[in-house]
């Protein structure tokens, strides 16, 4: 994180500010199992889908939990038949009072953040909760 949030209110930090700017992203036809040896290697609980070239869903390790160990659903499934679209988005200058606001309303985890179409990072509970915690 670049800039100092000390003293400063949750409706007042940026969506940009605590962010995180690496992004894992696959083809919807990546197999499921695919998106679980990425979210292992790379220590992550998300990973972006792509649908014909354009970023427009997500998969989760919660997406693990309800939809495919639930389901006994093949590790050959394509990621496309788990992952969630559309893709709920904010913008870098929103506050992280209003991501909270979405996920809450939501009631998801996870939020990817979109500047002039393209996403260009993602911002979760945890970071909010981070967030919080440095607060207060």
């Amino acid at each position: 994180m670049s800039s100092d949030n000390s003293g400063k209110s949750l409706s007042e930090m940026l969506v940009k500010d605590i962010m995180a700017k690496a992004i894992i992203s696959v083809d919807s036809k990546a197999t499921v199992f695919q998106v679980a040896k990425m979210m292992e290697q790379g220590g992550i609980g998300a990973v972006l889908v792509k649908k014909d070239g354009v970023t427009s869903g997500i998969i989760t390790d919660r997406d693990y939990a309800i939809k495919i160990a639930v389901d006994k659903l093949s590790m050959d499934t394509p990621a496309e038949k788990v992952a969630s679209f559309p893709l709920i988005t904010v913008s870098p200058n929103d506050s992280i009072k209003s991501a909270a606001d979405l996920m809450s309303s939501k009631k998801i985890r996870k939020l990817a953040v979109v500047e002039d179409g393209k996403v260009i990072g993602i911002i979760t509970s945890s970071d909010l909760v981070t967030q919080l915690a440095k607060n207060s």
